[in-house]
């Protein structure tokens, strides 16, 4: 591979021409198709096999009306009532207007709550929200503006056509990490030729990525944060992948390599290291498979697929801009920033001394390090999951008003109500009122609504208002009692009745209950994936298992402080959290695929410069210092990209979008830091050659792959007159 990769980055230089025309071509194209036969984003969230989908089902098949997307009209008296003459007639005149919009089948009777001053209609369409135009949630809006002009009452809207018209992906979010990565980069290497290179390949990365997956979405059903989720793994690897290729590209121009063998150079080995690093996350992220719910499923295969177009511009156009900047790379550089010079080998640093320090002192730093870890990941214990709602959104938006009206009007349950859907497969109606009356007995049911059976009588529908909101606790017991002990007791021994309990609030309870039982399969794949991998890169047996054990501690602590922020409350008004709510509940499984991928771009880069070293001279210790020295810089600038990027996506307001970017910048910042720096070289210390052993029969049994060596490349080309002195040849240690 090295060799192959090798001839890549110099037949992208020689060919820089033709490599970028490709790439502005294949940008062009597919930006191009996504705009022109491209699909739109959707909310929806199918669990095949739990009895919640498969209620969903049965309205759908047997309710033809119900098929179609629907929205809810609530208005509220801003003085009086709404049984106020000229309330009354505003609120009839708002129903009559959207009774004769297009596509709107019909509006229910206005249901008013107690006390008179709020009040909703449903609306049902005859087509899906995707189906309908951009105008029927503009003509919603219209009509609730009027409303609200007219006075004395306002209108909100909610149900599922505005909160999908309103869950648009952040805007502005990604242009803030871009900003702040530009400012890292230019105190790192002090120049904006060399800047401009890891934002010009990440911008074009996530551009065709965008493209790729808005293509991808006319073809399936992908969820609307998928392209958020893309960006911000997109802007974090694309970065960091092009920041280490440019680092060794400059270290060898500095050297006094021509241009062309220094980007060849520079693919072959960091190139190879983003390889295997990318390869990792596709992996780590196509495992959410194992999770059975197709949605996540496709939400990980649109970020693995953006990895690979970060990892192909790397390997391709990376190399021939470098070939454009030519000897040029470090010029237009910042004039207050002293330009760095490379130091020989006895040169020491700040890195020199820490590791050594660490070193010298491995047990205090080996239990204090893990102490803090096992410390910020104590919260984890009380991890409770859960689907975020129009409850957690902001309250500039009308989905969020009028849900807020609704749980003042109706009570907390009254926007998470539950259905139970009956298949009377011979059956009839009327052996259901057993049923409802067991139902409405229960200490957690509100009100349950009148029976309604399908045309062809082959159905039945009972809609029940929970006492609690949609994301309590208490909520989750009363569906799992109404499943195990009250719906079974009420139909015991009538044929031909099959009661499902179902609806959002229970299709989110089904799909976190499903994700937290396949959750341990899943970290138990990706960590025996990991260890396989790092085994067949640095042969030894110590060294996988102990990087296995860092990263579930620092994804572990990620863990603990997203419970103590989003579900306890802790420091929730620092980052935009109006409430406390139950954690996503397929973000713990798709923050472990992502982080544990991400995790090895540092993991490859720091323990491969290690056992360079050590294959060098044979000490053990010297080779730890040597490596932290030669890698800390950079790892310290991509951890703190990444981290910049990660956290722009928590000033946002979506709930969800700020789990992950804190999720994300927390694990990063942790691995970058305590692991890396604390952790690894004391372990690495108290272990010493047992580091570096691997059974002979692995060995024989395993391929080999030098991810940073010159394996099988030619002896390097030097500029004339640039070379470095010739030096005595070394042997290896023998290992």
């Amino acid at each position: 591979m090295t060799v192959f990769l090798h001839r890549l980055g110099r037949l992208a230089v020689r060919r820089r021409r033709r490599v970028l025309a490709a790439w502005v071509a294949a940008v062009v194209l597919v930006l191009a198709l996504g705009q022109t036969v491209g699909g739109a984003m959707d909310d929806a969230f199918d669990v095949p096999g739990v009895e919640a989908q498969h209620a969903h089902d049965v309205l759908e098949q047997r309710f033809p009306g119900a098929a179609g997307t629907s929205a809810e009209l609530v208005f509220a008296a801003d003085r009086g009532t709404l049984t106020d003459p000229d309330a009354a007639a505003t609120v009839d005149r708002a129903l009559a207007a959207v009774a004769g919009q297009p596509e709107v089948l019909q509006v229910s009777p206005l249901r008013v709550a107690p006390g008179d001053r709020v009040a909703y209609a449903n609306v049902q369409y005859g087509a899906t929200a995707d189906e309908l135009d951009d105008g029927a949630f503009d003509r919603l809006e219209a009509t609730a503006e009027s409303v609200d002009r007219a006075g004395p009452v306002r209108m909100e809207l909610g149900g599922e056509l505005p909160s999908s018209a309103l869950d648009s992906p952040p805007e502005g979010q990604e242009l803030i990490g871009v900003v702040a990565a530009m400012l890292i980069l230019l105190v790192s290497f002090g120049s904006f030729v060399a800047m401009g290179l890891p934002i010009g390949t990440a911008v074009i990365g996530l551009a065709t990525s965008f493209g790729l997956i808005t293509l991808v979405a006319a073809v399936i059903d992908v969820n609307t944060v998928s392209p958020t989720l893309a960006a911000m793994i997109g802007l974090g690897v694309g970065i960091d992948y092009a920041l280490f290729i440019v680092t060794r590209h400059r270290e060898h121009l500095q050297a006094g390599m021509t241009v062309e063998e220094s980007a060849g150079r520079a693919i072959a080995t960091s190139g190879a290291a983003v390889v295997f690093a990318g390869l990792t996350v596709v992996i780590a992220i196509c495992g959410l498979a194992i999770a059975g719910v197709p949605t996540v499923t496709v939400m990980g295969f649109m970020v693995g697929l953006t990895v690979l177009v970060i990892m192909a511009i790397s390997l391709t156009l990376l190399p021939a801009l470098l070939g454009f900047a030519g000897h040029r790379l470090d010029s237009a550089h910042l004039p207050f920033l002293r330009r760095r010079r490379a130091h020989g080998p006895g040169h020491e640093t700040m890195w020199h001394r820490w590791g050594r320090h660490v070193s010298g002192h491995p047990w205090p730093y080996l239990v204090g390090a893990v102490a803090l870890l096992l410390l910020l990941a104590a919260p984890l214990v009380s991890l409770r999951l859960g689907m975020s709602d129009n409850g957690n959104r902001s309250e500039s938006l009308t989905t969020r008003r009028a849900y807020d009206l609704l749980t003042d009007g109706f009570g907390p349950g009254f926007n998470g109500p539950l259905v139970l859907s009956a298949e009377l497969d011979g059956a009839a109606p009327d052996a259901l009122a057993p049923l409802a009356r067991a139902v409405a007995a229960d200490s957690g049911v509100a009100t349950v609504a009148p029976l309604q059976t399908s045309p062809d009588g082959s159905a039945a529908v009972l809609r029940v208002v929970p006492t609690s909101s949609p994301q309590d606790e208490r909520t989750s017991d009363l569906i799992h009692r109404l499943r195990d002990d009250v719906i079974p007791a009420a139909v015991d021994g009538r044929d031909g009745v099959q009661i499902s309990v179902g609806g959002r609030t229970a299709l989110a309870i089904d799909m976190s209950d499903r994700i937290a039982d396949r959750l341990p399969w899943f970290i138990a794949a990706v960590i025996g994936l990991s260890v396989l991998l790092l085994m067949v890169v640095f042969r030894s047996i110590a060294v996988p298992i102990k990087a296995a054990v860092m990263n579930v501690l620092s994804i572990g602590a990620a863990y603990g402080v997203i419970v103590a922020v989003f579900q306890w409350g802790w420091g929730k008004d620092l980052f935009g959290v109006e409430e406390t709510v139950p954690i996503l509940s397929f973000m713990p499984m798709m923050l472990f695929a992502i982080l544990f991928g991400l995790s090895m771009d540092y993991e490859v880069f720091l323990l491969s410069r290690i056992r360079e070293e050590y294959l060098q001279h044979g000490d053990n210790e010297r080779a730890v210092v040597e490596g932290i020295a030669g890698t800390a810089r950079v790892i310290t600038s991509a951890a703190l990209i990444m981290i910049s990027v990660f956290a722009a996506f928590v000033l946002g307001d979506d709930v969800d979008v700020k789990m992950f970017g804190l999720g994300l910048a927390v694990a990063v910042f942790v691995d970058a830091t305590v692991v890396r720096i604390v952790l690894v070289p004391a372990t690495m210390k108290l272990l010493g050659d047992w580091n570096w052993r691997f059974p002979r029969r692995l060995d024989r049994i395993l391929p080999n792959i030098d991810l940073e060596g010159t394996t099988g490349l030619p002896a390097p080309v030097y500029e004339p007159g640039r070379g470095p002195e010739p030096e005595p040849i070394r042997e290896p240690v023998p290992v």
